[in-house]
């Protein structure tokens, strides 16, 4: 998990309010100074910093490397905080890093941010000295978390609003799981003509990876990615075809307690955000780069899955191509134009009903 620090050596208008949203979230590393300590210095789950070194918290940082730490507790642990300017400073924090003097090292950079950091990130990562970022706003810490995959150990940051703290989780809550089960294809029919959806995204997706999407909110299909060569097609590993302008996917929720909600694929466009999903179930948030909606012949399946007792059924409509491949029972992507009556795909049961995206307990009928 990456580690957000929040700075709250400043008592603000809204300190309280931004320190319990804070802890609602489970953020719980905060930099304090002598005028907040005293606020935190009873709440027993948190980690607190700070650059004064007569305030007794358990991480103290330094601004000198040079500087003594003698007489400091053993069981504190001891960072430096430096502003990196150019390529001597750059090296000298890799440096500090393989002595093992600190166990955490704060970098600003003013000026140049992303290269810097991409060659600390790289040389830092085997060791143990933790690399974290100081940043200016969110879309500096989401840059800083990311760079080079990787990213750096964590994030030392001032909120400013609440909203600030709500943006922060999410950066850091990308991946969950969702619970895939078979469902068996119980019939076909052959769509003539249908706009069908590709999504392009920015990111390289892999083999076992893909997007669900299903004809009603009740189920989802679990649509490969076009990672594959074939004789007459090169792979377009950041796309999937993933079926007809009706349809459902699930794109991440803007609500902290939910994982995802669902869009039409129609509505999508550069810029949003989808979820890719794995044929274990693991998920992750990508962004779309374009949406490519084109006339083309479809295929659509019916499925059906008896779980405990209660049959479900829902559909799914998706290009009648070889390209198109779904995922069957062992997780093997299978082209839509070899499926039969019979065969077992992976799907994801999703919440019944929605409203704009949002489950509701609604009398709704979809078939």
């Amino acid at each position: 998990m990456k580690k957000i620090i929040l700075n709250f050596e400043k008592k603000t208008d809204n300190f309280k309010a931004l320190v319990q949203e804070a802890l609602n979230m489970n953020f719980l590393d905060f930099l304090v100074s002598n005028d907040t300590f005293m606020d935190f210095k009873k709440i027993e789950r948190i980690t607190t910093y700070s650059r004064d070194l007569s305030i007794n918290t358990q991480n103290l940082i330094l601004h000198d490397a040079s500087q003594k730490s003698s007489g400091i507790d053993k069981e504190i642990k001891i960072g430096l905080y430096y502003e990196m300017k150019s390529k001597q400073d750059e090296e000298f924090i890799v440096e500090e890093s393989k002595k093992g003097n600190f166990n955490f090292i704060i970098v600003k950079a003013p000026d140049w941010k992303i290269i810097p950091f991409e060659n600390l990130i790289a040389k830092m990562h085997e060791n143990d000295t933790e690399l974290i970022a100081s940043v200016e706003n969110i879309d500096e810490a989401e840059l800083m978390l990311k760079t080079l995959e990787v990213g750096t150990d964590g994030v030392l940051i001032t909120p400013k609003d609440i909203n600030d703290i709500i943006e922060l989780k999410k950066l850091i809550v990308t991946e969950f799981g969702v619970n895939l089960v078979e469902a068996e294809v119980t019939a076909l029919q052959n769509v003539p003509e249908s706009e069908r959806v590709c999504v392009d995204t920015t990111s390289l997706l892999k083999s076992g990876e893909g997007m669900l999407v299903g004809s009603t909110a009740k189920g989802f299909v679990l649509v490969h990615a076009e990672v594959f060569d074939t004789q007459f097609v090169s792979s377009r590993p950041f796309r999937v075809n993933a079926g007809d302008v009706s349809a459902y996917i699930l794109v991440p929720s803007d609500d902290t307690d939910k994982n995802y909600r669902t869009k039409y694929l129609s509505e999508l466009k550069g810029g949003d955000q989808v979820l890719v999903v794995n044929t274990s179930g693991g998920a992750k948030r990508v962004t779309v780069g374009r949406v490519k909606i084109e006339t083309r012949p479809m295929l659509r399946l019916e499925l059906e899955i008896d779980k405990q007792g209660k049959m479900i059924r829902f559909n799914y409509i998706g290009q009648n191509a070889e390209t198109i491949r779904l995922v069957n029972s062992v997780g093997t992507p299978v082209s839509i134009v070899d499926i039969t009556i019979g065969d077992k795909v992976l799907v994801y049961i999703g919440p019944g009903a929605t409203h704009f995206g949002t489950k509701i307990k609604e009398n709704i009928i979809e078939k």
